[in-house]
């Protein structure tokens, strides 16, 4: 499990390239509202929660894979 405060997780997805929520999800074969759901979004009527908690500022990652994907887009 990871634990990061809402800010700095926003802050990633602030700096993921244009196309990104598309590409993470097509690589990781999972709908894009999910993944934007993983980054604070709230379309449960399309994506799923992936194993992220967020309780006040402060958020728990039990599956971090969405996450390291970006981590990675935003290494290269």
């Amino acid at each position: 499990m990871t634990t990061m405060t809402f800010n700095e997780l926003r802050r990633i997805k602030d700096q993921l390239p244009s196309g990104s929520m598309q590409k993470i999800a097509d690589d990781l074969g999972i709908d894009v509202e999910t993944v934007r759901n993983y980054f604070g979004g709230d379309h449960y009527e399309e994506g799923k929660a992936v194993g992220i908690h967020f309780e006040g500022g402060i958020v728990q990652i039990d599956d971090t894979t969405i996450l390291e994907k970006a981590k990675q887009m935003l290494e290269n």
